[in-house]
């Protein structure tokens, strides 16, 4: 291959990555994603994504707050709880704490984006295409997609893990599975 090529003209791109010789078509920055200005990159503008650390610690902070009054309420109501036994007691319990945890999340992240856990670790939910609160279908997706498939005997716990894990290795949003339904992205809420 030669390299005595003349530089491309004033109307050629200027962008085409030169280490592929075959690439017809020229790529945005030397991105293999294709063209994108700078307008289109829906994190644009954004505040920085949310630490993974936080993320954890408030999800902890919302299952403890979801699951000591609903572990307490139906302690008393069906008696105690063996969450191994598998019986109707531990399968009612499990129910009650998926939906009402599916409640909260879904009312607290359509009201403004924020759990408690969030508020607490200064994080917060945003639409990945404008930063907005995921309020309306958005925010009732990604609750639905977190909390319900655990009502799935064994596999709901599988998916919920390979749910959770995701945004450990999700690049370049960090986004977990309810997020990617959602089209949200968890980002710092410090201004």
């Amino acid at each position: 291959m030669s390299t005595d090529q003349p530089p491309p003209g004033p109307d050629a791109p200027r962008d085409r990555d030169s280490s592929d010789p075959s690439a017809e078509h020229p790529r945005a920055n030397g991105s293999p994603y294709g063209e994108r200005t700078a307008g289109t990159d829906p994190y644009a503008g954004m505040p920085p994504l949310g630490h993974l650390g936080r993320r954890l610690i408030a999800r902890i902070i919302d299952a403890l707050l979801i699951g000591i009054p609903v572990g307490l309420v139906m302690s008393a109501v069906v008696g105690g709880y063996d969450p191994v036994d598998g019986n109707v007691r531990s399968t009612t319990v499990t129910l009650v704490y998926v939906l009402v945890y599916f409640l909260y999340e879904g009312v607290m992240l359509t009201r403004d984006g924020q759990t408690v856990g969030k508020k607490a670790m200064r994080i917060r939910v945003a639409i990945l295409a404008n930063g907005q609160p995921p309020v309306g279908q958005a925010g009732w997706v990604r609750a639905a997609v977190y909390a319900l498939p655990e009502i799935v005997p064994c596999c709901g716990f599988l998916f919920w893990l390979i749910n959770v894990l995701w945004c450990t290795w999700d690049r370049p949003y960090r986004q977990c599975l309810h997020d990617k339904a959602a089209k949200t992205v968890v980002v710092s809420a410090v201004p």
